[in-house]
Order: structure tokens, then sequence, then C-alpha cells
């Protein structure tokens, strides 16, 4: 889902027939022949007890408990089940700063970890579990090929772009980002009202159903699409507000790829459940707010939902 600012931003004829039915059955068997007692009695005469129990049909296994409700409702659809390929695609020009070192050790590290954990309590309608595995696959650049001003049709062009080129490779378990520098608008990022900070999506791109995610330069903003605007556990607000926004778009994607599997009454995923929200805060190196600390990185990242123990926005699971 867009991930938005502040919280976000998705008888009775019945009953006689089946009476009359019942009477009809009880009619036919009070017509029916009495069952012949002497002819099973001969049958296992000379037969033990224990051979006669050998004859029986395994009783059937008991039906499996529904599945508990943690306020998020499974609608499906499918989820990405083994390891998640990230990608990453630098739209516009990222020299100014060390955003792509921060975001790519974040990628490298996020997979493995206890808050990335929290995604294995969804499942498909096989009861396959989403794994706790993702790696970083590569990346590549586009230097304002759509231009500055784009939308989700413009996203979706260089996304195809960059896999028909040959520039990413073509991964139905791959998760393909578009990040663009903060210079370049999107429609609706950064806006005040009903504004988002990143999406992700699916579409059918060279044949392949590819999931795919918008995540906009968060220092075009930082008022909206970071939680520490002057300070940051890497010394670079825009980058550590886009780390969050990163982390929410990845889970959402695995549990909810084409958009019909995992969300509640509301419409909202795992992640926009716990949007802007980042429970027990300790301090980083540099002195600020830090919730996580993954490779040799100190992030502040937005909590999840956990499906599991009737849900609630947590770090990490179990």
């Amino acid at each position: 889902m867009r991930m938005r600012i502040l919280g976000l931003a998705l008888a009775l004829s019945g009953l006689m027939a089946s009476v009359a039915g019942a009477q009809i059955v009880l009619q036919d068997r009070e017509k029916g022949r009495a069952p012949d007692i002497k002819g099973i009695a001969a049958t296992y005469q000379g037969q033990d007890q224990e051979s006669r129990v050998d004859k029986r049909k395994p009783p059937k296994p008991p039906k499996p408990p529904k599945p508990t409700y943690n306020g998020i409702t499974y609608h499906n659809g499918p989820v990405m089940l083994g390891t998640t390929h990230i990608y990453f695609i630098w739209y516009g020009d990222w020299s100014a700063d060390d955003t792509q070192a921060i975001l790519t050790d974040e990628a490298n590290s996020i997979g493995g970890t206890p808050w990335y954990n929290i995604a294995t309590t969804y499942y498909d309608k096989t009861n396959k579990h989403v794994s706790n595995s993702a790696t970083f696959n590569g990346s590549t650049t586009d230097d304002y090929s759509r231009g500055k001003n784009l939308n989700e049709s413009s996203i979706r062009g260089i996304v195809s772009d960059a896999i028909t080129s040959g520039r990413l490779p073509k991964d139905k378990n791959g998760v393909y980002f578009v990040l663009t520098s903060p210079e370049v608008n999107e429609d609706g990022f950064c806006a005040p009202t009903n504004g988002f900070c990143g999406w992700h999506t699916s579409a059918t791109l060279a044949g392949l159903d590819i999931k795919f995610s918008f995540v906009g330069g968060a220092a075009q903003c930082p008022n909206i699409c970071t939680r520490e605007k002057f300070h940051s556990p890497n010394d670079n607000p825009g980058a550590d507000g886009m780390a969050s926004i990163f982390a929410h778009e990845l889970v959402e994607t695995v549990t909810d790829p084409d958009l019909n599997a995992w969300y509640d009454s509301h419409g909202e995923e795992n992640a926009d459940k716990c949007a802007w929200t980042f429970g027990d805060i300790y301090s980083a190196p540099n002195g600020t707010g830090a919730n996580v600390r993954w490779g040799s990185r100190d992030f502040l990242v937005q909590r999840n939902w956990v499906n599991a123990g009737g849900g609630s926005c947590v770090v990490g699971y179990p």
C-alpha cells in the first residue's frame, strides 16, 4: 500500500426442506431390511479381537483448527516464498551524499534480522510461510530517463527499461526499488494532505509478474518523510528516512505482492498498521535515536504488524 503520511494511509424455507429431507431418510430406513446379525457373527467366527480391529478403517484425522484472527485478514492471494532478491534503481543525481552507501548496507543486512522475521508469520493458502531471507542482488542508475516529474506509469517504465536493457535481471523473486533523488517529484509524493512517502505494486513486465516499489528522496520533505529532520543515526536525515520507508515497502511487498493477500478491513497492509511508530528507542553512537542495529549501522525503522498472538506492532519476532 502507499505509505501515507502520519499514519496513512486501505433460511426458513431451507430449514423446512432440510426437515423434509430428514423425514424421507427415516422413512426409507424404516422400510429397509434389518441387518443380518447371524451373517455378521459368522463372518467373524474363529477370528480373534486383534484381527477384527485390523479390518477396521483408521479414524479420520481431526480437521485443522481455524486460523486465529490477528487483526489482519488473508484474501487468498500469493505471498513471496523463498529468498527475496532486492534490486535498486538509483534515479536522478545521487552524487551529493552517502545515501547510496547507507541504503545498500541496509539492503545487505535486513534479511535474517528479528525485524524481518516478523514477515514469517504470514503464509499462503497452502500454509507456506514467508521466509526470513532477503539478499541485495544488485543496482543500476537512471539519469532522468523519464524527467523529473513522475507518476506510477513512469515508475513502471523505469523498472521495465532496467530489465529489458539487461542492466538488471528479470527475477520472479525480485523486488525492484526505484529510489528518486530529492529534486525528483512523483504525483502525491511529499504532499501534506493525502500524500505518501513510498508505495509498492506489481505488473506484468517482460512477460513476468514483477514486483516494484517507489521510495522518494525524503530530503525533499524532511518534516514529512523523516522521523528526525535535523539529526539521524547515520548523520543523513534523508537517507535514514528512506531506510524506514524502504523497509516498510519491502515487508508489504513480500506479504501482499499483488495486493490481494494480506490486509485488514480498512485496506491497510501489515506495515501500514504500524506506520510512524517505533517502539523502544535507544541512543545511537552519535546521540540520536535508533531502534535496530543491522550490520555495522543503526537505524530508526518503523515497526511491523506481527500476525500472531492476537496481532500487534513489534520491532522483532519472536
